[in-house]
Parts: structure tokens; C-alpha cells; sequence
């Protein structure tokens, strides 16, 4: 067990594999469809959402409750972390950060709670950047709390929807509300500032806002994408975003890898089948 310990949610979007080499534990959100709720870590929940959209049904989301945050870092300490570093979801998309505050204040061990102001394989890779920060021995709370501050300050996400509908619906539309009126007469490509979800540019074809999706990444990547990280995310559609991926390992050959993933079912519900997203953090 590292001497400091990461604690995320559900929406970083990790797999099992990846926290389970660091000893990462995420605490999942839930979705609720037909007024029945459902663990985003059940992969089953991804399936059930798309099929409810699909279908024109209601999604919701929900936040862990505090007992579950202190169950991870009850979890952690007994482990032997000398401390945890707890990072999360915008706390402009979900109370999830209220909920790891309030379990914070009577954990065993020292927990520093921070607000990634991002969302999915941003806030991902900036978890694990601080994982292996904390497993190293060589760096304090302080300082794993400070190296997931910026590798989440650094981290950028842009994706394409299909609709803001779904946005829409959740509130979480941020001032890309402005859009709504042309959203008939274009395809969206927006971005996270300041955690939230804002307009980047319009775009009149989902091929064009593909393409222009591409070049973007490739614009923040740099050089030969050495010196990034980058993941491909969508939901439900799995040929787009390995083509795009393929194209992007293709324009940056320096890239050590890239990773495709579908987004978690939370993030799903308020975007929408058919989101294909680009996230690019600095290592």
C-alpha cells in the first residue's frame, strides 16, 4: 500500500486493472432509470442507460453519500496509508465533492479533498499521475495533493454531441445554453473551462466537428505527442472513436499509447449516445 492513498469517483472513467495497480478506489455515482437506481460501477449500467435513451426514457444521476467516502478511506487506513489524497468531479456537475468533504472531516487519517474542475479521462489521468506520486514514498500529502492540482489544471477535454438535449436536460449546459436556438442547424463541439461545460465552436456536420475535433487534439498534443497523455471517449460509438484514435497515433508518433473507453454511465446520461470526446494532459 502507498504511504499516501487515492481516493476518486466513478466518472474518472479507470478501469479496474489500472487502479488495482496503484490501489486506487473510485466510489461509484448511480444512475437512475425507471426510478430504480444502478452503481455506475456495474458495468451492466452503461447498457441499461444507452437502451433508455435510445428508447426517449429519463435518466438521472446521483451522488455517492458520505458513508460511502468513509468507507474508502476507513478502507485506506486500515491499509496503512499514512494520509489520502481524494480528487473528483466538477464540483460545478456534482455534489459528489460535498459528499467526500463531509466524510473527510472524521476519517482515521488525514484526507485533502480537491475539486478537479473536469471530468472523465482529465480527471482519470490526473489520479493516476498522483497515485504513483503517493505510492513513491518521496512525496508527502502536500505534495500528491499539489501534483493532482495541476496535472488536473493541465488536463484538457473536448467532445462533439450528437444533441444538447441531454445537456439540456441535467442543467449542466453551463453558458452553451446560448446554442440551443442553432442546435438544429449545427453539431457542437464543447469543452470544460473552469469545471464547466462550455461552447468551443459550431460546426455544421458531425463530420466536420469529428475533423475539427482531430485537429484540436493534435494542436494541444504538440510536436509528436511525446510529452502527452490522451484518451478517446464516447458512448456507444466504439468505430468512431477507434478511428479517430488510429488517426491520431498515426499524426503523433510519439505517443507511448493512447486510450479508446467508453464514458462512464453518469457522464452518458447527460450527454447522450453518440458523444465522442479527446482529453489531452500533460505528463
Amino acid at each position: 500500500m502507498s504511504r499516501i492513498a487515492l481516493v476518486t469517483d466513478s466518472t474518472a472513467c479507470l478501469s479496474a486493472q489500472a487502479m488495482d495497480a496503484l490501489g486506487v478506489r473510485a466510489v461509484p455515482l448511480e444512475v437512475i432509470v425507471r426510478g430504480a437506481p444502478h452503481s455506475e460501477a456495474d458495468p451492466a449500467t452503461g447498457e441499461l442507460l444507452v437502451a433508455a435513451l435510445r428508447a426517449h426514457e429519463t435518466a438521472t444521476t446521483s451522488r455517492p453519500s458520505p458513508e460511502d467516502f468513509a468507507a474508502a478511506y476507513r478502507a485506506a487506513a486500515e491499509e496503512g496509508a499514512e494520509g489520502v489524497v481524494s480528487l473528483h468531479i466538477s464540483a460545478e456537475l456534482s455534489a459528489t465533492l460535498e459528499s467526500a468533504e463531509l466524510a473527510a472531516k472524521d476519517a482515521p487519517i488525514p484526507v485533502r479533498v480537491l475539486d478537479s474542475r473536469t471530468i472523465g479521462m482529465a480527471l482519470g489521468f490526473a489520479v493516476l499521475g498522483a497515485a504513483e506520486a503517493g505510492r513513491d514514498g518521496e512525496h508527502d500529502l502536500d505534495g500528491v495533493a499539489d501534483i493532482a492540482a495541476k496535472r488536473s489544471a493541465t488536463a484538457s477535454a473536448f467532445f462533439y454531441v450528437h444533441t444538447l438535449e441531454y445537456l439540456r436536460r441535467g442543467g449542466r449546459i453551463g453558458s452553451a445554453r446560448a446554442l440551443l436556438g442553432s442546435a438544429l442547424a449545427m453539431k457542437p463541439l464543447l469543452h470544460m473551462a473552469d469545471g464547466r461545460v462550455e461552447p468551443l465552436e459550431k460546426v455544421r456536420t458531425s463530420a466536420k466537428a469529428i475533423a475539427r475535433l482531430e485537429e484540436i487534439a493534435v494542436e494541444r498534443a504538440g510536436g509528436d505527442g511525446s510529452s502527452v497523455e490522451i484518451a478517446v471517449q464516447h458512448l456507444d460509438a466504439p468505430e468512431r472513436a477507434d478511428a479517430l484514435a488510429a488517426r491520431l497515433r498515426e499524426r503523433l508518433p510519439g505517443l507511448t499509447g493512447i486510450t479508446v473507453c467508453e464514458v462512464g454511465a453518469v457522464i452518458g446520461a447527460h450527454v447522450g449516445p453518440g458523444v465522442l470526446g479527446v482529453v489531452v494532459a500533460p505528463r
